[in-house]
């Protein structure tokens, strides 16, 4: 569907997009002057988020790169499914849309223009009605080690209680730190805190961008290698989603001032990867996609068993022009060396 839209986009409909965008800019920045006064931009984008501090934050710098392109918009505010349930893991709601379904239907329903998602939390497939249309620059990958004490180390031997939700890290702490015992944190991060707070965990195992964002960077006890840690799929970027019922200049305009290329590029092959392992937010999959100094793209993806015991990883490099057929092609690899067989014991435990 994407390649579809996007042939549409290379028509003179881009072309009309395009002037549209500079005569909007122009517009706030020269403030010409029409017969019935201040000449402004009319293009308005309704922004469809979650309500946590971390997602308005998401929504927010989306406003921001839309506001310096000449366009206005609005948040509209949607609770989840992931959001509503905390009483139990995200294995036991449901891997697929837990985080997403909400939004997608008002993006259905014609109530907001785009849903704004942390990249790492969509399923690893869309329905046809629905395409990511913009990825936003990187933040650092990294997994972090979060506690009041940041003397605690992983690495130190010494045992202590922490706090995650993610079945990725729950399989990585008991591969690498088998002394470390894991408790299931569920809820936003200042959710997350307060439990730490309360004495249910001595650290959160957490991704470095969303500490990062809220400013809680002095919590950090510990950045963990991406080499061990390899993060999850689209981890530390703001993806944004729209139906295939959003006008082409709405949509050639939000791409326009919100996609990183190159961070886009990293992504597409790492979803690829998850798409053809049909992996998803209860899967302990992993993959981390970067750009070489000689120009390719090298992309490392595994999987790790729920216990930690059985661990496949592999790396492969490619052009960039081929990011999604690299990660179809190391998905393919994964699942010959033993990774199937995997996947059928994971979602059995499950």
């Amino acid at each position: 569907m994407w390649e579809t839209v996007w042939q549409k986009l290379r028509t003179t409909v881009e072309i009309v997009a395009a002037e549209r965008l500079q005569r909007c800019s122009q517009s706030i920045v020269a403030h010409h002057a029409s017969a019935n006064g201040l000449y402004l931009c009319t293009m308005h984008i309704r922004i469809g988020t979650r309500s946590s501090r971390l997602a308005l934050w998401q929504a927010e710098y989306i406003q921001e790169l839309l506001q310096a392109g000449g366009l206005t918009s609005e948040l509209v505010l949607i609770e989840t499914k992931g959001d509503q349930i905390l009483d139990r893991s995200l294995s036991k709601i449901g891997s697929k849309g837990v985080f997403t379904q909400e939004l997608e239907d008002q993006l259905r329903a014609g109530q907001i223009d785009i849903a704004v998602h942390s990249a790492k939390d969509l399923q690893s497939s869309l329905p046809a009605d629905l395409s990511l249309i913009a990825f936003t620059e990187r933040e650092r990958v990294n997994d972090v080690l979060v506690s009041r004490d940041t003397t605690l180390s992983l690495t130190s031997g010494q045992a202590f209680v922490v706090g995650t939700s993610s079945t990725r890290r729950v399989a990585m702490l008991k591969h690498y730190c088998p002394h470390i015992k894991v408790v299931d944190m569920r809820g936003n991060l200042q959710t997350r805190l307060r439990k730490l707070d309360e004495g249910q965990c001595d650290a959160l195992l957490l991704a470095y961008a969303g500490v990062h964002r809220m400013h809680y960077d002095d919590l950090i006890a510990e950045h963990l290698p991406t080499d061990d840690f390899t993060p999850a799929v689209g981890q530390g970027s703001v993806a944004i989603e729209v139906a295939d019922t959003l006008p082409l200049d709405k949509l050639a305009a939000v791409r326009r001032l919100t996609n990183h290329e190159p961070t886009e590029v990293c992504v597409k092959a790492e979803r690829a990867y998850l798409r053809r392992l049909e992996g998803g937010c209860s899967i302990p999959v992993f993959a981390l996609a970067t750009h070489t100094t000689e120009g390719q793209v090298s992309l490392t993806g595994g999987i790790i068993s729920l216990d930690g015991n059985e661990w496949l990883r592999e790396t492969f490099v490619g052009p960039p022009a081929e990011a999604e057929k690299l990660g179809h092609d190391l998905a393919e690899a994964v699942l010959t060396r033993g990774g199937d067989a995997m996947l059928q014991g994971i979602r059995a435990a499950l």
